[in-house]
């Protein structure tokens, strides 16, 4: 697992507080949305865009915000390099490092498009090394295939949303993963959207919040 020493900023007026992760690999930059004493968290990822990408109409910063009120905490990362895939599933692994030292002990990944291969490998990763916040579930938005091939040995829950008029990556990409993966699992396919899902901003909104609490506030 990935040596990190970890600097917080100031809460910002969005709810934020700004992180660097200091790692071996250079520094790996992330905004985080605290929830005192909380348990849970959501790390949110985007795709070859770099920056704090985010698809459906800022639904990162939104929903990360909104879930603190149900004691979900947020850290949202930005890669160091947004398409080198190895490089990128270890900045994840850098974000689940950090929030564990949080006292966080379940976690939910999220990823749009190349994040979405980001994530079922770092879970897949993760559960492996049995270190730290252990991810109870993996979200995927208008995903890749490419290097998503470990959905296969991945134990948690996963949802799949791909818009059915996505330009930049086929739909076919979340079938071919769905197939893949073990149950419990889920595809939705959202008509007229394409890859940021902006047209169906509010369904894909509604359909993250549903499953994030049900899969992070069970017991």
């Amino acid at each position: 697992m990935p040596r990190l020493d970890a600097t917080m900023g100031i809460a910002d007026a969005e709810g934020f507080r700004p992180v660097s992760l200091e790692t071996d690999r250079g520094p790996v930059e992330a905004r985080y949305y605290p929830v005192p004493d909380g348990e849970l968290a959501v790390l949110w990822v985007g795709g070859v865009g770099g920056g704090f990408d985010t698809p459906a109409r800022g639904l990162y910063p939104r929903l990360a915000a909104d879930l603190t009120a149900d004691g979900i905490a947020s850290l949202r990362l930005r890669f160091r390099d947004p398409r080198d895939l190895e490089q990128a599933v270890y900045d994840v692994l850098c974000g689940l490092s950090f929030l564990g030292r949080q006292g966080i002990r379940h976690v939910a990944l999220v990823g749009h498009s190349f994040g979405g291969a980001v994530v079922i490998q770092a879970a897949v990763i993760q559960a492996a090394v049995s270190n730290g916040s252990a991810v109870r579930t993996v979200v995927t938005l208008a995903t890749q295939s490419y290097g998503t091939d470990p959905v296969t040995d991945l134990a948690c829950p996963i949802l799949l949303v791909h818009g059915e008029a996505d330009e930049i990556l086929s739909p076919d990409c979340s079938i071919h993963v769905h197939r893949k993966a073990r149950e419990p699992k889920k595809l939705v396919l959202v008509p007229g959207t394409g890859h940021a899902m902006d047209e169906a901003s509010e369904a894909v909104c509604r359909e993250l919040r549903d499953w994030l609490k049900a899969y992070l506030l069970e017991r």
